[in-house]
C-alpha cells in the first residue's frame, strides 16, 4: 500500500511542479511532511542537501532519496517513476501542440502568464531552505536567538566566493562541507 501511496504522491508532485526541480520542492515538502507525515522537516533538508550534491535533477533526486527514506530501495524506484511519469506524458502532448500552434498569440500569452508563478515557487523553496538552514525551522516568526551563526557565516562565505571569484557551486559545496565537518565536530 505504501508503494501505491508513494506513486500517487510523487505523480502529483511531478504533475504540478511547473518550472523545474526547484519549483517542485514546496510540493514535495507539503506532501512528505504535512500531508503524509512520512518525514520530518530536518529529514527533508537532509534529503535536499543530498539531492543537491548528487548528479541529476533535484526533484528526481529528492523523490528517489525520499522514497528510499520512506520505503527502502523499491520505494525510491516507485517515487522516481511517479515524479517523472507526468513529465513524460505531458511533454509528449505539449511538444505536439506547441509545434503545431506555437505562432498563436494565446499560446505565447499562456507561457508569459505562467512565468511569474514559477518564479514564486522557486522563491518559496529557496526561502524554506534558507529559513531552515539559518534558524532550524521554516516557521515565522523567528527569534534572533535562534540564528545558527555557523550557517550564516558559511552562507555569506559561499555567496562571496561564488560572486567575487566565480567559484563553481561544486567547489563551494566541497569547501563548506569539509569546513562544516570540522566545525560541527567541535560544537
Amino acid at each position: 500500500m505504501i508503494y501505491l501511496q508513494l506513486l500517487i504522491s510523487f505523480f502529483q508532485v511531478g504533475l504540478f511542479s511547473f518550472g523545474g526541480g526547484y519549483a517542485a520542492l514546496p510540493l514535495i515538502e507539503q506532501e512528505l511532511i504535512h500531508a503524509q507525515g512520512w518525514i520530518t522537516n530536518q529529514q527533508f533538508i537532509d534529503i535536499l542537501t543530498l539531492s543537491e550534491m548528487t548528479p541529476g535533477p533535484i526533484s528526481i533526486n529528492a523523490a528517489t532519496f525520499a522514497g528510499n527514506q520512506v520505503a527502502g530501495i523499491f520505494g525510491g524506484i516507485v517515487s522516481t517513476i511517479g515524479v517523472t511519469l507526468p513529465s513524460i506524458i505531458i511533454v509528449q502532448i505539449l511538444a505536439y501542440f506547441y509545434f503545431k500552434y506555437s505562432s498563436l498569440t494565446m499560446v505565447q500569452g499562456i507561457i508569459q502568464g505562467v512565468r511569474p508563478a514559477v518564479v514564486a515557487l522557486i522563491a518559496l523553496a529557496g526561502l524554506t531552505i534558507f529559513m531552515t538552514a539559518m534558524f532550524g525551522h521554516s516557521d515565522w516568526p523567528v527569534a534572533f536567538s535562534e540564528i545558527n551563526w555557523v550557517s550564516v557565516i558559511f552562507f555569506a562565505i559561499g555567496i562571496f566566493i561564488m560572486r567575487k571569484y566565480k567559484a563553481s557551486p561544486i567547489q563551494v559545496m566541497i569547501v563548506t562541507g569539509i569546513a562544516g565537518g570540522i566545525v560541527y565536530s567541535f560544537i
